[in-house]
């Protein structure tokens, strides 16, 4: 090390500069290391559904004079009869980070419920600002849902949208997440939640269900289902497949569904990496700046530092 000791000695202010660039370096490489670790967490977040195989299609029917619920049972016969489709169901409109949700006070029961809207506010012990899914049957197993304790609906169990003081929910599904939230410590199954002025029975639990549009980690999978069926014009239908077969049954499904109805549109036809994608689109192009950044520098850093040495020896 002498030697070199000794050269540095007749180049301080070249050294000095030097240092300051790979300090200078190092304190923004670790920062943007940071930055992306952050965002990969943010897109590696787990939705709960079964994605592979997963497939999307939006529907709007504009003939005049349809029965919606009607023409969603024929919809759904036609698409389950399309070969590769494994199931089929019909939903009204909400999915894991497709940005198109509900929201609403849940809690364990009444008094806490009144205290919630005494203060204005969700946190409140046993209470959340739960994202509610509706969908009629097969909801749960064509999004693949992990069902952890209890069941899934029962036929019987399925009604039409609200009002639900004459429609009312005979029964619902939570997300572990809330479940814990409104029941810390003890079993939620079998118990009920308070939600709208109604009591719900909570009949099943899943392990993980996410919200349409994320925000806060800690109750982020705060979720629960409704037995609710369809009944609009506006209807979104999930399908599943095997995942090679994804694109050719998502083209089936679209002229199957013209063919029964030409006077309709179908948009957002896709599979739900895609959705994914799309709803993550911001955090993937920031990680590549930060990424393309990052390489810069340390590129300069390694050139100034080469030169340096170079010019030296």
């Amino acid at each position: 090390m002498h030697p070199i000791l000794s050269s540095l000695r007749h180049h301080k202010l070249t050294s000095m500069l030097l240092v300051l660039q790979v300090t200078l370096t190092c304190a923004i490489v670790c920062n943007v290391a940071s930055l992306i670790a952050t965002r990969m967490q943010n897109v590696s977040v787990v939705t709960g559904l079964a994605e592979a195989g997963l497939s999307t299609l939006r529907v709007n029917d504009v003939a005049p004079g349809t029965d919606p619920m009607a023409r969603h049972t024929q919809d759904l016969a036609l698409l389950r009869a399309i070969p590769g489709v494994q199931a089929a169901a019909a939903v009204r409109g909400s999915l894991p980070l497709n940005q198109n949700g509900w929201n609403t006070t849940s809690c364990d029961d009444k008094a806490d419920s009144d205290r919630a809207e005494k203060l204005h506010s969700d946190n409140v012990a046993g209470c959340s600002q739960a994202s509610i899914y509706h969908g009629g049957p097969g909801q749960l197993t064509v999004m693949g849902l992990k069902l952890v304790e209890g069941r899934d609906f029962q036929s019987s169990e399925y009604v039409r949208p609200g009002p639900y003081d004459i429609n009312p929910i005979p029964a619902m599904i939570v997300s572990r997440s809330l479940a814990e939230r409104l029941y810390p410590g003890q079993d939620a199954l079998g118990e009920s939640v308070f939600v709208d002025d109604k009591t719900i029975p909570i009949v099943g639990i899943v392990e993980t269900l996410v919200r349409p549009s994320l925000g806060e980690s800690a109750t982020d999978g705060d979720s629960m289902l409704y037995p609710v069926i369809p009944d609009k014009a506006s209807v979104l239908y999930l399908l599943r497949s095997d995942p090679k077969d994804q694109a050719q049954v998502l083209r089936d499904a679209q002229k199957v569904l013209l063919k029964a109805e030409p006077q309709r549109i179908i948009n957002d036809a896709r599979s739900y990496s895609e959705l994914r994608h799309a709803y993550f689109q911001g955090d993937y192009t920031m990680i590549g700046l930060l990424l393309t950044s990052a390489l810069g520098l340390l590129t300069v850093t390694i050139i100034g530092i080469a030169g340096l040495a170079g010019f030296w020896v």
